[in-house]
Parts: C-alpha cells; sequence; structure tokens
C-alpha cells in the first residue's frame, strides 16, 4: 500500500508539472514525440510491407521448385553471358519430369504473354496477360472461383478455346454483364469464358490473378512459341507436404541434368528457385532499413532524454524545501528516488504515447485514402513504451538521486 500510494503521488507530480508548465513540458516532449514518432512509423511501414511481401510470396508456394533459365539469386562470379545462353525450359522437358519425378506431388509447365490484345464486341483491352498452363496449376497456386468453373481435365487434354478470367479483366472488358458463357477473342480467335478469379487485390510483387487471363496449355501453345523467351516459359514443381524441399531439389537437379545431357563437368543450364532466396534476400532488406530508421530515430529519442533531464533538474530545484520538509517527516532516500524516477518515467511514457498517437492517425489516413494496407502492432507499441520507460527513467535517475542525497536542512533553508 505505500508502494502504491508513492506511485500515486508520483504521477500526479508528474502531471502536476506537465499542466503548471505547459510550454516548458511541451518543448521537452517534443523530442521524444517526434524520435518515438519517427522509429515507430519506419517500423510500421517496414513490418506492414514486409508481411504484405511474405502473403504475396507464400501465394507463390513456400514448397515449390521453379526450373527457369535465369537465377533469382546471381551469383557474382558467374559471367553473365552464360546466364544468356542457357536454353529456355521446354514441354518436353515438362512431360519428362511429371513421369519421373518421384518425389513430386504435381509438375505443371507455364507460359504468358504480357501484352496481348483482347477483344469483346468493340471494347478493346490492351497490354492484358495471358497465361497458359497445364493440369494441375490449381494444385500449385492458391485462388478462388467466385463464378462458373475451373478448367476440366477434358479442357485441358482437347486444348478447349476457354478460359478463366480476372476481376479486372471483367470489369473493363464485360462491364456489368454476367461473364460465364460470354466469348472474348484471344489472339484473334473467340474464346469462352468459364470462370472467374475471386478478386485478390494488388499486391507486392504483382502477380495477383486480377489481371490475367487463364488458357489451357494445349490451347495456348498452339498460339504462341513456346521456345520463345518472350513468353518466359518455366516448369513448377510441388513438394509433398512434410517432405524437405531439398530432397525434391536434389531429384530435379539429376533429372534436369540426365534430361540435358550434361556431364558431371558441365555446369548447370538451368536455374532451380525456391521462394525462400527471396524471402531470405527481402528479411535481410529490411533488417538493414529497420536499424537505419532505429539509429535515425534514437538521436531524436535522445534529444527528448535531455529534454526530459532538463524537466527533472528544474523540478528537484522548485521543490527542494519540499524535499527537505519530506526528508525531515522521516521519508527515506529511496521514497525521494523513486518518487522523481517514476516522474521522470511518466513524462517520456507521455510523449512517447504522444508519438503513438500520430503514428495511429497517419496509419487511418493513409489506409482510408491510399489503401496501403498499414497495421500498427502491439508489438511495436510496447517496443515504443518500453524505449520511452527507458529513457524516462535514465534522464531522471541522476535528477532524482541528486533529490535523494539533499541534507533535509539545508534543503528547508532553500529559498
Amino acid at each position: 500500500m505505500h508502494l502504491l500510494q508513492l506511485l500515486k503521488e508520483s504521477v500526479l507530480f508528474a502531471l502536476g508539472a506537465l499542466i503548471s508548465n505547459k510550454l516548458r513540458s511541451f518543448l521537452s516532449l517534443l523530442g521524444i514525440t517526434i524520435g518515438i514518432f519517427a522509429v515507430i512509423s519506419v517500423f510500421t511501414f517496414i513490418d506492414s510491407w514486409e508481411k504484405k511481401i511474405q502473403n504475396s510470396l507464400a501465394d507463390l508456394g513456400n514448397n515449390i521448385i521453379y526450373v527457369q533459365k535465369w537465377p533469382w539469386e546471381f551469383s557474382s562470379s558467374f559471367p553473365w553471358w552464360k546466364y544468356m545462353n542457357r536454353p529456355w525450359p521446354k514441354y518436353q522437358e515438362y512431360e519428362i519430369l511429371k513421369q519421373r519425378a518421384i518425389f513430386a506431388e504435381a509438375v505443371v509447365f507455364t507460359a504468358g504473354t504480357f501484352n496481348e490484345s483482347i477483344k469483346f464486341g468493340k471494347t478493346t483491352m490492351r497490354n492484358a496477360r495471358v497465361l497458359g498452363v497445364t493440369e494441375d496449376y490449381d494444385k500449385v497456386r492458391k485462388f478462388e472461383i467466385a463464378d462458373g468453373r475451373y478448367f476440366s481435365l477434358a479442357d485441358f487434354t482437347g486444348g478447349g478455346r476457354v478460359c478463366v478470367i480476372g476481376h479486372n479483366i471483367a470489369a473493363e472488358l464485360l462491364g456489368n454483364l454476367d461473364p460465364i458463357g460470354q466469348k472474348i477473342r484471344i489472339f484473334g480467335q473467340p474464346v469462352t469464358v468459364i470462370g472467374l478469379f475471386a478478386k485478390e487485390g494488388n499486391n507486392a510483387i504483382d502477380n495477383s490473378l486480377d489481371d490475367i487471363v487463364l488458357s489451357p496449355m494445349n490451347y495456348f501453345r498452339t498460339q504462341v512459341d513456346l521456345k520463345s523467351g518472350s513468353v518466359d516459359p518455366f516448369i513448377m514443381v510441388k513438394a509433398p507436404e512434410g517432405m524437405p524441399t531439398q530432397v525434391l531439389k536434389d531429384e530435379l537437379k539429376g533429372l534436369m541434368r540426365s534430361i540435358r545431357r550434361l556431364k558431371p563437368s558441365d555446369e548447370e543450364d538451368f536455374a532451380l528457385n525456391q521462394i525462400s532466396l527471396i524471402a531470405n534476400q527481402i528479411s535481410a532488406f529490411f533488417g538493414v532499413v529497420s536499424q537505419v530508421g532505429f539509429v535515425v530515430g534514437f538521436f531524436s529519442i535522445l534529444v527528448g532524454g535531455f529534454g526530459i533531464a532538463n524537466i527533472m533538474f528544474v523540478s528537484v530545484r522548485e521543490r527542494t524545501s519540499q524535499i527537505g520538509i519530506q526528508k525531515a517527516l522521516g521519508a527515506k532516500n529511496y521514497f525521494i528516488l523513486i518518487q522523481f524516477l517514476v516522474e521522470a518515467v511518466v513524462l517520456s511514457l507521455f510523449g512517447g504515447i504522444l508519438g503513438l498517437v500520430l503514428v495511429g492517425v497517419g496509419v487511418i489516413g493513409l489506409n482510408t485514402f491510399m489503401d496501403l494496407g498499414l497495421t500498427l502492432s502491439i508489438s511495436n507499441i510496447l517496443f515504443a513504451c518500453g524505449i520511452s520507460t527507458l529513457i524516462g527513467m535514465i534522464s531522471g535517475l541522476i535528477p532524482a538521486i541528486t533529490a535523494s542525497r539533499m541534507d533535509p536542512v539545508e534543503a528547508i533553508r532553500f529559498v
């Protein structure tokens, strides 16, 4: 009870100091407020964007190996012209991998055009993306069908002129019409829309299906040259749940070397990419940005700490006679020490909370007008409160010690 009473009085003293010296308190707390605002703003942006990117990458599959021409992680010792001379993955290689890959749950060949013109009646949509896929695509890419259906096995094997379109394609090309059953022209030929993807929205790596026209590979490859790099052909291979992707990767490495008749001494002329490569690079990048943001904001917090210390020294001076009376009445040194230390922490916390409020207002405003998907996480709030508390304790320690060691007689006589 004694300790609670002490804490209560210290908090009241701190609030009294804020109210009675508004301008001085505001200027002194400004450093803490700006510092917390700067640090937590950076952390909020970084955490939100990293989460958004990681979620987008998760849609691509954490247990999927991408057999491609280009690696996602370049080696500085590998000449660029060797990458240029690599062949593109072939449809025939996909068929062999599908037959031979023992550890693969699904194997998919995909290729796409990125500047296609799609027509419906008199409406033309330019620079559309048309993607051709094989039958296991729904096993390696997460999506929902909002209307209609996905491809059947007959659609894939027969090379039917059918397609599933994204939300933005339907809105721009078909307007308010029911897309199912409509015929749109792709590659100059009529193709029937059998399905509509659920809206996914924009994501950080631009792999949303909202702007995609998906078609069966057996139809798609009659319209484009799969050997051309302009359609970016690649193979996706999914590992079964619970199986380390490294096992599948090792198998694919051996199979691809065998398919391309590479000698043991020959370098690979293909890349086996994983989402973890990008995820690790992103985490490292955001980690560096976080450190830079913290260092920049820390200087503002440090300046705020000097402001808190200044308030506390002034407070000690103004209440010197009061301290002397308290000690004359039996107050222990630790009582005075805790009283001023708690006051410093409360002042610093108040500045930190103001900074958090500004961050919260900024997050709400940006999400309202720009839909950035920012979130002020509990961990960042606790971090801000923790830093504010620490700065308050450090800033108030010397003034509190000075107050606790005062001689009661000299303090009472102080004017």
